[in-house]
């Protein structure tokens, strides 16, 4: 067969073919009486051959050698091309992202492609101060899209930079929940934890539902954030269901850090500020003296929940001082005692 007529068989061009044929790897095994290139039926399937190999990544030499080395062993040279496969995709994935993300900024002129491009390289720089830069500067020089800034704030361990970066995914406000919502599902704890403190700087309805959903979570550090902030927001919102509601939801959860002695203080303070509003005060003494009557099994979490009793106002919490003031544990009858005390000195009726 001809080389005219194997390239169109084969689908290899004749220019090719003949490039083959001059680096050895596949020889015609004939020549017609006027010169002319003929292919065997063994010759066109090494052509077949050839362009599988090419087809998986291989170059010429390596094909070469595939086809022509006995001792050849594709395992490690396969290896070697999934790795490096892996490797390119991972270039174009970063390259399609990133041209996704300057597409949904919606440029009008090409200085603003420029100026996102720089922000989104200063936000993968490998310098801290780079990065808080391009994050303070996010709302103000270019519309960095909110994919990147999330991204960036659920990967940043600089304590800084991240406070920079939460501000500036706080700035993108509704847009910013969704993505930071997939965070919260993360198995990477340090990405839920960044999710939720990213979340808890949202002021949006949507936060709010995001953060009561936290309080369900697995992961004691994520639920203790929502806590945190759900209980200052019903703290500060007016009197009304939607405040009672917050405060129901978030007492047993705080309660719980302060057995567990996570961010305790904070959880005492929080519950405190609730209590300040008479509808919660007894919801809370009730939460933390049956806490008490389940008998934690470490001294320390009972002491932590007998000072949690301080500023709680009420019968409930007045009773349940005066009954641990003869507590076994002598430094939680000394708590007990000092704080009956402090509330009749503040309240001497």
């Amino acid at each position: 067969m001809l080389i005219g007529d194997v390239a169109r068989r084969s689908g290899v061009s004749a220019r090719m073919l003949r490039h083959y044929d001059s680096l050895g790897l596949v020889r015609p095994t004939g020549r017609t009486g006027s010169g002319y290139r003929e292919y065997s039926g063994e010759d066109i399937r090494r052509i077949f051959h050839v362009e599988s190999l090419r087809s998986l990544g291989l170059s010429l030499r390596e094909v070469a050698r595939a086809l022509d080395d006995p001792g050849f062993r594709p395992s490690e040279l396969v290896d070697d091309l999934v790795r490096q496969t892996q490797e390119r995709i991972a270039v174009e994935t970063a390259l399609l992202t990133r041209l996704r993300r300057i597409g949904a900024a919606e440029p009008a002129e090409w200085e603003d492609v420029l100026q996102i491009v720089a922000l989104l390289h200063a936000l993968g720089s490998e310098n801290p101060a780079s990065r808080q830069r391009a994050a303070l500067s996010s709302a103000e020089e270019a519309a960095v899209p909110v994919e990147a800034l999330v991204e960036a704030a659920l990967h940043e361990e600089d304590p800084n930079v991240a406070g920079a970066l939460r501000w500036a995914v706080a700035q993108s406000g509704e847009a910013a929940l969704e993505l930071l919502a997939e965070g919260l599902a993360s198995p990477v704890a340090e990405v839920r934890e960044r999710a939720v403190r990213s979340i808890a700087e949202i002021p949006h309805e949507r936060a709010v539902a995001l953060l009561e959903g936290a309080l369900r979570s697995p992961d004691s550090m994520v639920r203790g954030h929502a806590a945190l902030t759900l209980g200052a927001q019903a703290a500060q919102a007016t009197e009304g269901e939607c405040e009672e509601r917050g405060a129901a939801d978030v007492v047993p959860a705080l309660v719980e850090m302060i057995v567990e002695g996570r961010n305790d203080v904070d959880a005492a303070d929080a519950l405190s500020a609730l209590a300040r509003r008479p509808a919660s005060a007894d919801r809370i003494a009730t939460a933390l003296v049956g806490r008490l009557a389940d008998g934690p099994d470490d001294l320390p979490a009972r002491r932590r929940l007998t000072q949690a009793l301080a500023d709680v106002p009420g019968v409930t919490a007045a009773c349940a001082l005066a009954e641990l003031a003869h507590d076994e544990d002598p430094a939680v009858a000394l708590t007990a005692a000092y704080l009956l005390t402090l509330r009749e000195a503040r309240d001497p009726d």
